[in-house]
C-alpha cells in the first residue's frame, strides 16, 4: 500500500480526519482492503480510537460509498441543470458525468457498486444510491410527458439506461473501450444508439 502524509487530528474532528484519510487511501491504491488499525496509523490517532464512530471497517467502507453517491448525484445534478437542454441532452450529459465521476475516482467508484458496500444493511447509504438513480428516472419522466421518449415502463428504461452507463463506466475503468474494437468516441456511439431507441424520431 502506497505512503501518504499524516493528516493531523483535530479534537472534535475525529470522524471527518478518519473518513478522509480512508478516501485519500481509497483513492491512491484504489482498493479498500485496509484495515481500521491501519486507517488510524495513517490518522494519526490510537488503533482503538476509529471505533468510536465506526462499529467497524464494513460501516465505514458504507459510508465511504455513500460518500461517493452524494458526490456522483451532484456532478449529475450539475451537468443537467440548464434549462435549456432537452431531456435527450440531459441524458448525455448526466451519463457523461457519471463516467468522468467513475474516471476520476476509480476506487470509490468500484466499492460503491460492489458488495462490500451493502445498501440493504445501510439506509442511509441505500438513499444515497436511490438519489443518484432518482436523477435517471427524472430525466426518463420528462422525456416521456415532453413526447421526447418512449412510451415505455419507466423502470425498464432506467434499468437499460444504467445498465448502459454503468456498462461503459466500468469498460473505460479497465481500459477496454479500445479505438480499434469499438471506434474512436466509444461512449457517445454507444449512448447514441441507446437513446436512438428512446427517442421518439430526434
Amino acid at each position: 500500500m502506497s505512503e501518504l502524509k499524516d493528516r493531523p487530528y483535530h479534537h472534535g474532528d475525529l470522524r471527518r480526519t478518519l473518513i478522509d484519510t480512508a478516501l485519500a487511501m481509497l483513492d491512491a491504491d484504489q482498493n479498500w482492503t485496509f484495515t481500521l488499525r491501519e486507517v488510524a496509523r495513517r490518522a494519526g490517532v490510537s488503533h482503538a480510537a476509529p471505533y468510536k464512530h465506526f462499529r467497524d471497517r464494513d460501516v465505514l467502507l458504507c459510508e465511504l460509498a455513500r460518500i461517493g453517491f452524494a458526490r456522483l448525484a451532484q456532478a449529475m445534478t450539475t451537468a443537467t441543470s440548464s434549462p435549456d437542454f432537452s431531456p435527450r441532452r440531459k441524458f448525455l450529459e448526466g451519463a457523461q458525468a457519471c463516467i468522468d465521476f467513475a474516471l476520476r475516482n476509480p476506487g470509490l467508484y468500484r466499492l460503491m457498486f460492489s458488495s462490500d458496500a451493502d445498501k440493504t444493511a445501510d439506509p442511509a447509504l441505500h438513499a444515497a444510491a436511490m438519489s443518484a438513480f432518482g436523477l435517471l428516472l427524472g430525466v426518463l419522466e420528462d422525456g416521456q410527458k415532453t413526447g421526447c421518449f418512449r412510451p415505455a415502463p419507466i423502470g425498464a428504461q432506467a434499468a437499460a439506461g444504467w445498465a448502459q452507463v454503468h456498462g461503459l463506466a466500468l469498460l473505460a475503468l479497465n481500459g477496454q473501450l479500445l479505438e480499434e474494437k469499438v471506434g474512436a468516441e466509444p461512449v457517445r456511439g454507444a449512448l447514441d444508439v441507446l437513446l436512438d431507441g428512446l427517442c421518439l424520431g430526434n
